[in-house]
């Protein structure tokens, strides 16, 4: 890989309360028994899940398949469920934690509600792609993008830099989803990389350049359909729209920022086990189980186009192979999304 680098997806941890949790049911205390008399993980285990649902329900199909361990699903979104696993405390229902962003995983981190992650497990996911405290680890990846209209503009005219958006040139020409954590991540990376003076300046330049969306895959369709020239989002959002119709990204391009760019950000999604699990043996092989071969490969041929980051897996060919990104070095553990919370408030994006 050309250069190491971890990444944070900065997202809002603004004050969310507990609401909104869209699913299911279930409760891992209904089980409590943490191993068979084999040693084999049994029991049930409860996964508190902000990940995209149909990528989370591959993993806990081949899981139970596996081990027998029934898993139940409690779907959500990145703040309101690390929010939701702080108040909780060690009451918390949760033996796991997933999330599409890093920066939630912090906030549990912070909050000293994750247990260790085993060592065979970290084994099978490179530093690289995991915070330096190994409290957690990365599962999935996603590259930040500029996805642009091929008819409004062409390759020489396209921005070299992520900061190159804030210059007056740019107004009104982009767009973003600056209320969503995928978005708050991106910005996350560059208050890490390029500190608080930079990072004001720039969401200033922002806020009198941009136009905001609600949603990634909207910003995707406003370029598509000319409302603006650009945006801002990650890279599977355009992968699979090409993989169904093409219908919302036919008139668009991607454009990798590289050069170790804030642009070129790549966002660690994460996975925790829960202090408090009452079945820690069967949430500890769930998390092994996702990062390892069998999980990662789910990555790599499934639909969901995000990146695998353990256990040798390359990502679908269809995609920019991790290594040609050139992404920044970030550490996921370091970043700050209470203050790109802050931040972004100030500079009235949210």
């Amino acid at each position: 890989m050309a250069s190491t680098w971890k990444r944070i997806a900065g997202a809002a941890f603004v004050a969310s309360t507990l609401v909104g949790i869209t699913a299911c049911s279930g409760n891992s205390d209904s089980d409590s028994s943490n191993s068979g008399a084999s040693g084999a993980p049994s029991g049930e285990i409860t996964v508190y899940n902000a990940q995209h649902e149909s990528l989370t329900q591959e993993w806990v199909d081949g899981f139970t398949a596996e081990t027998g361990v029934k898993v139940t699903l409690r779907n959500g979104k990145d703040t309101e469920l690390a929010n939701q696993i702080v108040a909780e405390g060690s009451a918390s229902p949760a033996d796991v934690f997933l999330t599409e962003n890093s920066p939630a995983m912090a906030l549990v981190e912070n909050a000293g509600q994750f247990a260790d992650v085993d060592a065979a497990t970290l084994d099978q996911v490179p530093a690289q792609f995991r915070p330096s405290t190994g409290k957690w680890s990365g599962i999935a990846a996603r590259s930040t993008v500029f996805v642009y209209n091929k008819d409004k503009l062409a390759a020489d005219q396209l921005p070299k830099s992520l900061l190159d958006l804030q210059n007056p040139e740019w107004k009104g020409r982009w767009g973003a989803s600056p209320s969503g954590a995928d978005f708050q991540a991106i910005v996350s990376a560059l208050l890490e990389l390029k500190g608080e003076d930079v990072t004001k300046q720039w969401l200033a330049g922002m806020k009198e350049n941009s136009v905001a969306y609600k949603g990634n895959s909207t910003v995707m369709k406003a370029v598509n359909a000319g409302e603006i020239d650009g945006g801002i989002i990650y890279q599977y959002y355009w992968f699979g729209d090409q993989a169904k119709t093409g219908e919302n990204s036919k008139n668009t391009q991607l454009h990798y920022f590289k050069n170790e760019d804030p642009g070129a950000f790549v966002s660690i999604s994460g996975g925790g086990v829960v202090k408090s699990s009452k079945n820690a043996a069967a949430a500890q092989a769930f998390l092994k189980y996702i990062t390892g071969k069998a999980g990662q490969e789910i990555l790599q041929t499934g639909t969901s186009f995000e990146y695998p980051v353990g256990s040798g897996v390359a990502a679908n060919p269809k995609l920019v192979p991790l290594a040609d990104l050139q992404a920044p070095v970030v550490d996921p553990s370091k970043l700050n999304s209470q203050k790109v919370t802050q931040l972004m408030t100030d500079a009235g994006l949210l």
